[in-house]
């Protein structure tokens, strides 16, 4: 039985693709890359900005890195605000913790943002941990960030006992590194076919169905 809920941030509790596409854009023009529409811009919501840049632009590291400090430029000004909570997350939320569930926030995006948009939105009160990455290092990867949770909240030795969130195959494949299971949102930034490909433990299409899943 599931004790504890570790949830992604972008793609799962908010909807966060406009703030974090418009600053890629602004990134990749100052690096003299063309980026006109913001719509393929969104694969790089969810995974780690700097194997995006890499993967998307061509990149090498150093060049990557650069893109990545271009990015926080915007994204510390006005990105992370042009965001909204997806509907029934907070109902969801406050169902979960009643009934006596741990929650956590586990991302992939720097604690420094994750923290000030959790407050931002008045979720963090439901949070017994909120979890991101470090700026530049050590902790990057989303395994690592499940595992800083887990340790945090005394669960590193009960994992059968957690449960992920998320919305694209990082986070499930970051969980399955770790040991836990995860449902995938299919409302989120993830398509269909990667979810399935990724094989989580479940898909659910909305907040209210994820609440469903956890009877």
């Amino acid at each position: 039985m599931y004790k504890a809920i570790f949830f992604d941030l972008d793609g799962t509790l908010t909807e966060s693709g406009e703030g974090i596409t418009k600053s890629v854009q602004y990134a990749l023009e100052k690096l003299g890359v063309s980026a006109p529409e913001l719509e393929p811009l969104k694969v790089f919501v969810g995974p780690p900005l700097l194997e995006q840049f890499m993967k998307y632009a061509g990149f090498d590291k150093e060049t990557a890195q650069k893109g990545i400090e271009y990015y926080r430029e915007r994204y510390s000004e006005k990105g992370m605000y042009e965001n909204t909570v997806y509907p029934g997350v907070e109902n969801t939320l406050a169902e979960l913790k009643r009934r006596g569930y741990r929650l956590a926030v586990a991302s992939a995006k720097p604690t420094f943002y994750v923290t000030q948009i959790m407050d931002h939105f008045n979720l963090s009160r439901y949070f017994e941990v909120i979890a991101g990455t470090d700026f530049n290092g050590p902790k990057v990867t989303k395994s690592q960030v499940i595992e800083e949770a887990l340790e945090r909240m005394s669960l590193s030795d009960h994992r059968d006992q957690v449960i992920m969130v998320g919305d694209r195959e990082h986070d499930i494949l970051g969980a399955r590194r770790c040991g836990i299971q995860c449902v995938a949102v299919s409302y989120g930034y993830g398509s269909r076919e990667e979810l399935e490909k990724a094989q989580p433990l479940q898909i659910v299409a909305s907040a209210d169905e994820l609440l469903n899943f956890f009877v």
